[in-house]
C-alpha cells in the first residue's frame, strides 16, 4: 500500500518549469508516482488551493551541532527547509582536534543537557544520525577549524609540516563524506591563512569535485579583489566555488555586486563552476568583534582581551575601528545606529540585546567605541551583532542572478527552550517565506517557479545529490506543501521568535515534520553525502 498520496497539489518540480496539478505518491521515503496516484493510501491529503514543492535546502546554515539540542529545528522546518547544509563560514563542527576546540563544542552540549563525542567529520554524522533530526544534514570542513586545530590561533604562515597536516584534515573529511571546504576569511584563524595556503588546501577538495565555500576576506571596500581571490583559489586547486551569502557592506560600495556578478559570469564563460548564495535581508549578523582591526584578533580571544584593556593599544584600536564603522556615513553616529548587539551571555548585560551600540552607549554614558570594548571585555569578547550594512538594490539584483540560491546564514532555533533566547535575525525564521513573500509575490523580482529552483534543484545539484531537489519518480520524499497567495515571514528584528505562515506541511524523507500547520517532532532527518543517493 502507498503510504502517502498528495492530491489536486499545484507542482512545482523543482526545475523551473510551470506549475501542474496533479498527484503525488510517497511510499518508504520515495516518491513512486507524480501526475495521476490510484491505488490505495494509509494517508490521502488533499492539496487543492497549495503548492507543492521539493523540501527547501538551506544551502548556507550554522545548525551544526545546535542540531542535538534542538533535533526538531522549529525554526527551519516552518519555513519548509528539509536540507541543512552545515560548516560554513570556516567553522565546522568536525574535525574536533584540538583540546579548546573541543571543550568548546562539547561543554555547549553539556551545559545544553546532551552527553557525546567526536573528532571526525565520519564520527560527527555517526553521532547525527544516531541522535535523530528533523531535517536532512550535510557539512563543508571548515578551514578555520583545520587551522586552529593545527596551527591555532597565531597570525603567522603554517609551516610546511602543518600545511601537510591541516591537507590529510581535509582529505580525511573528504573521504568521510564532507561537502568541501569552506573559509571565513575575516575570522580568526581563517584570517592569517593566505591564498596559496587556501588553494593548496583545495586541491583534496577539487580531486573530488567538491565544493569551495567561501565568506570571503572582504565585502565591502575590496570587495571585487576578494571575488577574484576566490576565483583564482578554484581555478588554481580545481575546487568548485560557491560564493557565501554574497552582498556589498557599506553605503560606498553599494551597487559593486553589479560588477561581482559580471566577474562570477565571465568565470563561468571560461568554464570554471562558479556560483553563490545569498539572504534576503539588507542587515548582516555575526560577531561584535569583527568591528576590531584584524591584528587586534592575534592569538584568540583571551588575548584579544587583554589587548582591549591594554592602554597603549587602545589608540590605535580606537582609530582604525571608528575609521571601519563611521566609513562612508554622512552622519558619524549612524555607522553605531546600524550595529545592534543581538545577544550577549551574562545576565546584567542583557538589557543591551537589541539596542544599538549609539544607543548602549548613550546608556552607559560613553563614547561609542569605548561602549563596545566595556562589552566585549565583560562577555569575553563573545557578542552577537546585528549590522545593517547593505542595500535593497543590491539585494534584488544579487536575487536576480540564475546561479544564486538561497541559505539562512543562521542556527536552528525554537520558540522554547536553551536556544529560545537573544534577539538572533529574522533570518533564522524567515528566510525562505521571506524569498516567496516579499521578493516573488509582492516585488516581482524572480518567478515564483525560479524561486522554487533555486531552493531545490539548483542547490541540489550544487551538492552533487542525484536524488533530492525535484519531485519526479524515485527521488527522495522532502516535500513542502505552501499557499503561494499567504506565505510569509512572520519575524521581524524587533521579535525574531515568529514562525512563518502558510507552510502548513512539511515532509522529510516521507514522514511530515510540519503537520497542519504544526511541529510533530518527528525526526526523520539523515546526514546525507555527496554524489550517493541515500
Amino acid at each position: 500500500m502507498t503510504d502517502l498520496i498528495i492530491r489536486n497539489a499545484a507542482i512545482l518540480d523543482g526545475s523551473g518549469a510551470p506549475r501542474a496539478r496533479g498527484d503525488v505518491a510517497v511510499t518508504d521515503g520515495k516518491i513512486t508516482a507524480v501526475g495521476t496516484a490510484d491505488g490505495p493510501a494509509r494517508r490521502t491529503l488533499d492539496a487543492d488551493g497549495l503548492c507543492l514543492a521539493p523540501g527547501f535546502i538551506d544551502m548556507h546554515s550554522h545548525s551544526d551541532h545546535f542540531l542535538l539540542v534542538n533535533p526538531t529545528s522549529e525554526s527551519k522546518v516552518t519555513q519548509g527547509v528539509t536540507l541543512e547544509v552545515c560548516g560554513n563560514c570556516g567553522s565546522s563542527s568536525a574535525p574536533l582536534v584540538a583540546p579548546a576546540e573541543r571543550e568548546a563544542a562539547f561543554g555547549f552540549l553539556a551545559k545544553n543537557g546532551v552527553s557525546a563525542q567526536w573528532s571526525s567529520v565520519g564520527e560527527l554524522m555517526s553521532t547525527l544520525d544516531d541522535a535523530g533530526m528533523a531535517v536532512n544534514f550535510m557539512t563543508f570542513v571548515g578551514h578555520g577549524t583545520v587551522r586552529a586545530s593545527v596551527v591555532g590561533y597565531d597570525a603567522r604562515p603554517a609551516s610546511e609540516a602543518e600545511m601537510t597536516e591541516m591537507r590529510a584534515l581535509v582529505a580525511r573529511s573528504m573521504d568521510e563524506g564532507a561537502v568541501g571546504l569552506a573559509s571565513g576569511l575575516i575570522y580568526a584563524p581563517g584570517c592569517f591563512g593566505g591564498t596559496a595556503e587556501v588553494t593548496e588546501l583545495c586541491k583534496p577538495v577539487g580531486a573530488v569535485g567538491g565544493l569551495y565555500s567561501t565568506h570571503m576576506r572582504n565585502e565591502g571596500d575590496t570587495l571585487l579583489e576578494a571575488v577574484e581571490e576566490s576565483i583564482a583559489i578554484s581555478e588554481q586547486s580545481g575546487a568548485r566555488l560557491q560564493i557565501s551569502h554574497h552582498k556589498s557592506c557599506g553605503p560606498a560600495n553599494w551597487g559593486k555586486v553589479r560588477d561581482s556578478l559580471r566577474m562570477i559570469e565571465d568565470a563561468r564563460g571560461r568554464g570554471l563552476d562558479v556560483a553563490a548564495d545569498q539572504y534576503p535581508y539588507i542587515a548582516t549578523c555575526t560577531s561584535l568583534d569583527v568591528n576590531l582591526p584584524q591584528w587586534a584578533h592575534d592569538g584568540g580571544r583571551e588575548r584579544m582581551a587583554a589587548r582591549l584593556s591594554d592602554p597603549g593599544l587602545l589608540p590605535r584600536m580606537r582609530e582604525e575601528t571608528v575609521a571601519h564603522v563611521e566609513r562612508g556615513h554622512t552622519d558619524p553616529m549612524q555607522g553605531w545606529r546600524n550595529v545592534v548587539v543581538s545577544n550577549v551571555d551574562t545576565v546584567a548585560n542583557k538589557w543591551t540585546e537589541g539596542l544599538s551600540v549609539a544607543a548602549i552607549a548613550e546608556q552607559m554614558g560613553l563614547p561609542p567605541f569605548e561602549a563596545m570594548v566595556r562589552l566585549l571585555i565583560d562577555e569575553r569578547c563573545e557578542v552577537g551583532m546585528i549590522h545593517f550594512a547593505m542595500c535593497e538594490e543590491d539585494v534584488e539584483t544579487v536575487m536576480a542572478s540564475p546561479n544564486v540560491m538561497f541559505g539562512s546564514d543562521a542556527t536552528s532555533r525554537g520558540l522554547t527552550g536553551p536556544l529560545a533566547h537573544g534577539k538572533p535575525h529574522p533570518r533564522t525564521f524567515g528566510t525562505m517565506p521571506r524569498v516567496l513573500a516579499h521578493y516573488v509575490r509582492e516585488r516581482g523580482v524572480i518567478a515564483l517557479e525560479e524561486a522554487v529552483r533555486k531552493m531545490t534543484s539548483l542547490p541540489a545539484s550544487r551538492l552533487r545529490l542525484a536524488d533530492r531537489g525535484r519531485i519526479a519518480p524515485g527521488f527522495a520524499a522532502d516535500l513542502v506543501l505552501f499557499d503561494a497567495d499567504s506565505v510569509r515571514d512572520a519575524a521581524t528584528f524587533a521579535d525574531p521568535f515568529r514562525l512563518a505562515e502558510g507552510i502548513p506541511y512539511v515532509f522529510t524523507n516521507g514522514v511530515a515534520v510540519v503537520d497542519d500547520g504544526r511541529v510533530t517532532g518527528n525526526l526523520p532527518g539523515r546526514c546525507l553525502r555527496p554524489g550517493r543517493a541515500a
